[in-house]
């Protein structure tokens, strides 16, 4: 007896059997490995995408490149050439520094410290505006909106012009100072506040020394006048006091001879920027006459000269016997006035109630009667 068996593939026959399942296939899920087809697709979109954009990168980069180097390039010519100004000023006041000329304008110390300070304030005013407008060029290449952020600034800039206007004074007014030349190191002052010599100036702060030797920190935005002693030239004045019965051609003789000789001697002839003339009577009392003696000084000078003068007069018009008197005041030959009290008569005794003499001048009392 013969049997016949079918053929089955092996292929066939492998799936319909199927692998027999096991515990763990039901909790843990199956791990997908990208192929290399998946790969192939990412790499191609990716590149494709920088195809697309790398124009537009490539133009923001070089736009923001020649923002920044035109920045530089300018930023830096601007300094060099404020530099280049600085530094021709310092050379103009050294040229005329030791001549006649030099001695009416301010020292060499003084302009070199104003210009320095006038440097650096243009400097940083530049370098802000050029740097700053580079600033926001390269945000608006970035397509950045520009308006919340300047609006900011505004609001910020105008609570900080609120909070801190006092210091924006003091700055503005420091910096006006300084490029006018109202007042530098060296000069003598009179801030209204404060007067001195000024040894030291900033943009916010003056620094004066005064006449007794204190430091006074004048605040610029609080000075509203300056009184400035120590340029151009000052006047020394002297007012000398004489009897009204005085003989004005003796005293003007005397006082011609005093000036003359104070003129050419020195150091007072490099002190003394005019003669010293005698300008007549400035007033005329009852019992005495004031002539004023006046000249122009060298700035700051005029103290120094006003003393010499004084003391050379007084020791003339001691030798030539012409007596210096002050104010009003009674002539040497009149009698002193009287005693007042010398008229009166002497306190009585009697004014006293309890005086010996007062008692026994009193009447007697009444006696009472007994009975």
């Amino acid at each position: 007896m013969h049997l016949e068996v079918p053929a089955v593939s092996l292929p066939a026959a492998l799936p319909a059997a199927g692998p027999s399942p096991s515990p763990s296939s039901s909790e843990t899920p199956a791990l997908t490995v990208p192929t290399f087809q998946d790969a192939h697709e990412s790499a191609t979109n990716a590149a494709s995408w920088v195809e697309q954009n790398w124009s537009t990168w490539l133009a923001i980069g070089l736009r923001v490149l020649l923002i920044l180097v035109i920045a530089a390039v300018l930023r830096s010519v601007v300094r060099r050439a404020i530099t280049k100004l600085i530094d021709r000023m310092n050379r103009t006041v050294q040229a005329v520094d030791g001549t006649a000329l030099g001695g009416l304008l301010v020292n060499v110390e003084r302009r070199r410290q104003r210009s320095h300070a006038i440097g650096s304030v243009l400097r940083s005013v530049a370098s802000f505006l050029i740097m700053g407008t580079a600033a926001l060029m390269v945000l608006a290449t970035f397509e950045i909106n520009l308006a919340p952020l300047l609006a900011s600034a505004g609001v910020a800039g105008v609570a900080i012009g609120f909070g801190a206007r006092n210091l924006v004074t003091d700055f503005l007014s420091g910096v006006f100072m300084i490029l006018e030349d109202q007042y530098g190191v060296g000069d003598t002052i009179d801030a209204g506040v404060a007067a001195g010599e000024v040894i030291e100036v900033g943009l916010r702060v003056t620094k004066l020394r005064g006449a007794n030797g204190e430091i006074w920190y004048v605040r610029n935005g609080e000075v509203k006048r300056i009184g400035n002693l120590s340029q151009g030239w000052a006047t020394a004045g002297v007012d000398v006091t004489v009897r009204a019965d005085e003989d004005l051609d003796r005293v003007k003789a005397t006082l011609d001879e005093v000036t003359e000789r104070m003129s050419k001697e020195e150091p007072w002839n490099e002190l003394l920027w005019s003669p010293i003339e005698v300008l007549g009577l400035d007033s005329v009392l009852i019992d005495s006459m004031v002539v004023r003696v006046s000249a122009k000084t060298m700035p700051g000078k005029s103290v120094t000269v006003e003393r010499e003068l004084r003391w050379r007069v007084k020791r003339a018009f001691d030798a030539a016997d012409i007596p210096i008197v002050g104010g009003a005041t009674a002539p040497a030959d009149e009698t002193p006035a009287p005693d007042p009290t010398a008229g009166m008569a002497a306190p009585s005794a009697f004014a006293s109630t309890t005086s010996p003499q007062s008692l026994a001048a009193s009447p007697i009392p009444p006696q009472s009667m007994t009975k």
